[in-house]
């Protein structure tokens, strides 16, 4: 008894889209990555080192840092 094969189908190979690609993440005057580090670090370290909210601690220590540019430029 012959075995019945299932046809195969091409796949048409998928480009990712824009959106789905990683990007390069921007480029941060001169000093203000390794300033936005540590005080993110230092906020990590004030709420008592809990894991899970880096993205919170970074984004807080973003807004710091350019409140502290704006005074000096102001």
């Amino acid at each position: 008894m012959a075995t019945r094969r299932t046809p195969t189908r091409k796949v048409k190979s998928r480009i990712p889209s824009a959106a789905g690609q990683a990007r390069k993440p921007l480029e941060l005057p001169g000093g203000m990555w390794e300033r936005i580090s540590r005080k993110a670090y230092e906020l990590w370290e004030q709420r008592g080192c809990q894991e899970g909210s880096a993205l919170r601690d970074w984004l807080d220590a973003e807004e710091i840092i350019m409140e502290e540019i704006h005074e000096t430029r102001g």
